[in-house]
């Protein structure tokens, strides 16, 4: 079991969808006290799951080495980098490899990563490093657009769908969005790819156990002009004052 000892950010007034708020940049990717425990999960699901956890479309593969370079000029305190070799956190060494960069981004922080690059009117997923879904599969949404990702939500209703749009239009480079939201769970295990049977299929508010929360950021990419979905999974134990 692997869960944090708190979420950093205040549930309490959840903002109807999207719910977005302007992020400085160097407050994009974090460190927490499950660090060293998620990444041990990372390393094994990209290992033994990689089909499951891993995806890239051949043309995508410009925008994910972009993204390596972003993510390595971006990376916290604790990391530390001597030429090809990154030191994380945990002690652990990673060789950074190019040829592969979504593994490589899978092996270096707790954020899922997905790329979305334009095609038509809408941003359609060419690649991602996914090892903690919460009810989806990435094999179902790869090569697919926002509008089709997100069936069968029923809060993401058309409205909805051309206000994501726009906002993935409006993404700037250097002026990155953040979003939460909050899951609740009978199972705190982070690799749960579902699908789900239905929207109700879900675990009672009132007597689950476990409280998730995604942190949600947008980025877009200054080169390929890709943009960056990230996804930061807090899961914690509710206690009697967890809203």
């Amino acid at each position: 079991m692997i869960l944090q000892a708190r979420i950093p950010y205040d549930l309490t007034e959840m903002k109807p969808l999207p719910g977005i708020a302007p992020l400085d940049p160097a407050a994009w990717l974090k460190v927490d006290d499950a660090y060293a425990a998620q990444m041990a999960e990372r390393d094994r699901l990209l290992a033994s799951e990689r089909e499951a956890v891993l995806a890239i479309e051949p043309g995508a593969m410009p925008a994910a080495q972009e993204l390596l370079e972003v993510v390595l000029a971006h990376l916290p305190a604790g990391f530390t980098r001597d030429g090809e070799v990154v030191t994380r956190p945990d002690g652990v060494a990673v060789t950074l490899d190019r040829a592969d960069p979504m593994a490589t981004l899978g092996g270096l922080v707790q954020e899922d990563l997905c790329l979305l690059q334009k095609r038509g009117d809408e941003h359609v997923l060419t690649g991602a490093v996914l090892c903690f879904p919460a009810g989806w599969r990435l094999a179902d949404k790869v090569s697919r657009p926002l509008s089709i990702i997100h069936v069968p939500i029923p809060e993401y209703d058309d409205n909805i769908g051309r206000r994501v749009q726009r906002l993935f239009d409006g993404v700037r480079p250097g002026k990155p969005l953040v979003r939460v939201n909050r899951l609740f769970h009978d199972d705190p295990t982070l690799f749960q790819p579902g699908p789900r049977r239905s929207n109700t299929d879900r675990a009672d508010p009132l007597t689950a156990p476990y409280l998730r929360s995604e942190r949600q950021c947008l980025l877009r990419l200054p080169e390929t002009q890709a943009v960056v979905f990230s996804i930061h999974t807090y899961v914690i134990a509710r206690g009697p004052d967890t809203p």
